[in-house]
């Protein structure tokens, strides 16, 4: 498993005669900044405030769907480009997640106050980040990083962040809002399902390692 930044996406694996369990490899990936996946990861953070102000302010809904769109691209662009340029980085391992987050959470509570999703799924969605937001505090008492990023999680991202330009889309007149709508919640279905199961999973490992972490003590 990998990634969208290159870096391995492996779970817990035993630590080396330590007794302690390893947390994936970020901490191996290179110290460097200045690489393609990094930029393009910004330029994605970078999006956030346009793409608020295109859809809260003038209400711009096309170019909102347009910003949207490009981010999705780019969330899928930098990952393939770290793999293939070799420019993996510790920063890319945190800013691709962090931006993926802040557009899901963003994007729902735009679209909360636009009316075009219903409230629950907001609470849902941001209920699930708090959550996990927990879970790194306790990962940071124990000494560990973050957990590297879960396929399903980067399934779920993907799905989500193309079923926003489309119930964007859905909510206009005409033939193509009528196609586009039952793809756009189908995608917001399945992308909300994949989203929280990943954090389940995310959560069992944190449980996981603290278990360990407790049974090492006592040994």
């Amino acid at each position: 498993m990998t990634s969208s930044n290159g870096q391995s996406a492996l779970p817990v694996v035993p630590g080396a005669g330590s007794g302690r369990p390893r947390v994936g490899n970020r901490e191996d990936l290179p110290d460097r900044i200045w690489t393609v996946p990094n930029a393009l990861s910004v330029l994605r953070l970078l999006g956030v405030p346009l793409f608020l102000w295109l859809l809260l302010g003038p209400e711009e809904d096309l170019w909102a769907m347009v910003v949207l769109m490009a981010a999705g691209i780019s969330d899928w662009a930098d990952g393939k480009l770290a793999r293939w340029l070799d420019q993996g980085s510790r920063l890319g391992a945190l800013l691709d997640p962090a931006a993926d987050r802040l557009y899901i959470v963003c994007t729902l509570v735009a679209l909360a106050l636009r009316e075009f999703v219903p409230v629950w799924l907001v609470a849902l969605l941001v209920g699930r980040e708090l959550v996990l937001g927990v879970m790194l505090l306790i990962l940071r008492a124990h000494g560990y990083p973050p957990l590297q990023v879960h396929y399903l999680g980067k399934a779920a991202t993907f799905l989500l962040l193309y079923a926003f330009p489309g119930l964007l889309l859905a909510d206009g007149d005409g033939w193509l809002a009528a196609i586009a709508e039952p793809f756009a919640w189908a995608f917001t279905i399945w992308g909300t399902a994949l989203y929280l199961l990943a954090g389940v999973l995310y959560v069992v490992q944190v449980v996981g390692i603290v278990a360990r972490d407790r049974a090492t003590s006592r040994a």
